[in-house]
């Protein structure tokens, strides 16, 4: 599924992206400990960026498939949630939103087993 292609790509050029602007425009802005969540935002939002390239590079052999499919929407989701939040938490330093980073893991964790079903069931 060619969306799922585009997605990811657009995910990594955002990790890049983010991953600069932490690296020099937040460097003299955050205290190390920030900046060190900022660069796990950042890892795991690259991470996650390839694996929903693959879910796409996975539908275009096997299309249709609802474990593939959903496989990339909670990595979507968990992008969103995990890194998202702890970008969030970085700028604002509200510590509540790293609440919300486990739901984004969960998804990630939901998303590789889903994938590893998929690759029993479909390869």
């Amino acid at each position: 599924m060619k969306f799922f292609v585009v997605i990811g790509a657009i995910n990594a050029f955002l990790a890049v992206a983010l991953g600069a602007f932490g690296a020099h425009g937040l460097k003299d802005r955050l205290e190390p400990y920030y900046l060190d969540i900022w660069k796990t935002g950042v890892t795991y939002q690259m991470f996650h960026a390839i694996g929903i390239v693959v879910v796409g590079l996975l539908l275009s052999r096997v299309a249709g498939s609802a474990l593939f499919t959903w496989s990339g929407w909670l990595m979507l989701t968990g992008i969103i949630f995990f890194s998202g939040s702890l970008y969030i938490l970085c700028l604002t330093k509200i510590s509540i939103l790293g609440a919300i980073t486990p739901i984004g893991g969960v998804c990630f964790l939901a998303a590789w087993i889903l994938i590893v079903v998929g690759a029993i069931k479909h390869l």
